[in-house]
């Protein structure tokens, strides 16, 4: 596929809509790596968070964090010092 971008008097490059959907960059937040190879400039999408994590930053987790940390603020909660300590805990029905 080949499209073309035109380049702003302050250097400035909009993409076109269907790559900026295509990719997420029409995401808040997003960014391109910009790479100079050999006479070819490449734009990478990037994302502040890698899409691997970017569980974490979902609402639904988010709510639960702040969740979370009310309760630890109450005292709330058991804290295993390992996992194997907490895999224990399990395996005695605690």
């Amino acid at each position: 596929m080949s499209d073309y971008a035109s380049i702003q008097s302050r250097g400035t490059v909009s993409l076109p809509v269907s790559l900026r959907r295509r990719y997420g960059l029409d995401q808040p937040g997003a960014q391109v790596e910009i790479i100079d190879a050999d006479g070819e400039i490449i734009l990478r999408p990037k994302f502040p968070v890698d899409v691997s994590q970017s569980w974490f930053w979902t609402q639904q987790w988010q709510d639960g964090e702040k969740e979370a940390d009310v309760q630890h603020a109450r005292g709330e909660g058991e804290t295993f010092s390992s996992g194997d300590e907490f895999l224990e805990s399990l395996a005695d029905g605690e």
